[in-house]
């Protein structure tokens, strides 16, 4: 597949970020640039290896994500580390885990671009300092915060994408899954192609 242009959209704020995935992690947590900051009770700033060969970012966190400070938490989550240790084989702390938005949206609103400027700068420094060799998008929030591309997510889902020297694979979230098992399939099939490209 050709390459895409990479998402350059405009932050809401021009600071230097720290160096460092544990530095960052704690500017992350300490963060009111936007609204959602009002109403969180803690910030989903990134888990796992500093050095994984694959990135997992998803949309933004859920209220048991939240609540419980665990990105693995609640079905959807569940579903997620399964994927991750019975297919791929690998780890949960193998992998690096991360969110396009740091704090839980309200349901109550659309997500504003106002939001998704503010976290952006976070998950660009998040994927340079980790570097991984695959990036796997859950979702199309994850996506097109990635990428600009207005091409249908239904015909992108599972195609190996070049992006700033690494290979980007756009994959359903686990909770569309959880309500269209019919998916699961082709899943699957997305999974043992990013499993090939690791080994």
């Amino acid at each position: 597949m050709d390459p895409i242009n990479v998402n350059e959209e405009e932050s809401c704020f021009n600071i230097e970020l720290p160096s460092t995935l544990q530095a960052l992690h704690s500017q992350m947590a300490q963060c009111h640039l936007c609204d959602l900051s009002k109403h969180r009770q803690r910030v989903l700033t990134g888990i796992g290896s500093p050095n994984a060969k694959i990135m997992f970012v998803d949309g933004s966190p859920s209220m048991i994500e939240d609540e419980s400070a665990n990105s693995f938490s609640g079905r959807s989550g569940s579903s997620l580390e399964k994927m991750i240790t019975n297919v791929l084989g690998l780890n949960v702390h193998d992998i690096y885990l991360t969110h396009v938005l740091k704090c839980r949206p309200s349901h109550q609103h659309k997500i504003l671009d106002s939001e998704l400027s503010s976290c952006k700068p976070y998950l660009f420094k998040q994927i340079e300092l980790v570097n991984p060799e695959i990036i796997v998008t859950l979702g199309e929030l994850a996506y097109t915060s990635l990428i600009n591309d207005d091409t249908d997510f239904e015909k992108v889902r599972g195609q190996k994408i070049p992006y700033e020297g690494k290979i980007l694979i756009p994959l359903y979230h686990p909770s569309h899954l959880l309500r269209n098992p019919s998916l699961k399939k082709c899943t699957m099939d997305d999974l043992i192609t990013i499993k090939k490209h690791l080994s």
